[in-house]
């Protein structure tokens, strides 16, 4: 099995900075991709980025935030720069391995104007 762990989460200016951390343990190996989603009540859960093979960004977070992993240590960050207060949600770390799908339970961003 795999946890994921979130952190980082807090309340936050509007034009401040926050560092969510995700760390792994358990049976971490072929890992496709780990990323980033964010989920408001009443919305669906949305992309906000992943690093595989490639990185990809939700086009409202671009230039803003900036996703990156510590293989030797499992962990995957986001660091999210010039908040809004449309960036306020739950935000869930997941990893995508051959097997199947984890995610954390969530840290909560709150950005106020």
């Amino acid at each position: 099995q795999v946890q994921l762990v979130e952190s980082g989460g807090g309340l936050v200016q509007a034009g401040g900075s926050l560092r969510l951390s995700c760390a792994a343990s358990g049976n971490v190996f072929r890992i496709i991709s780990m990323g980033w989603y964010r989920q408001v009540p009443g919305k669906q859960r949305e992309l906000v980025a992943i690093s595989g093979g490639s990185t990809v960004y939700a086009d409202s977070v671009k230039g803003r935030f900036t996703i990156s992993r510590d293989n030797a240590k499992n962990t995957l960050y986001l660091q999210m720069n010039s908040l809004k207060p449309e960036d306020t949600a739950v935000y869930y770390c997941n990893m995508r391995t051959s097997v199947m799908d984890y995610w954390g339970k969530g840290t909560l961003v709150t950005v106020s104007s």
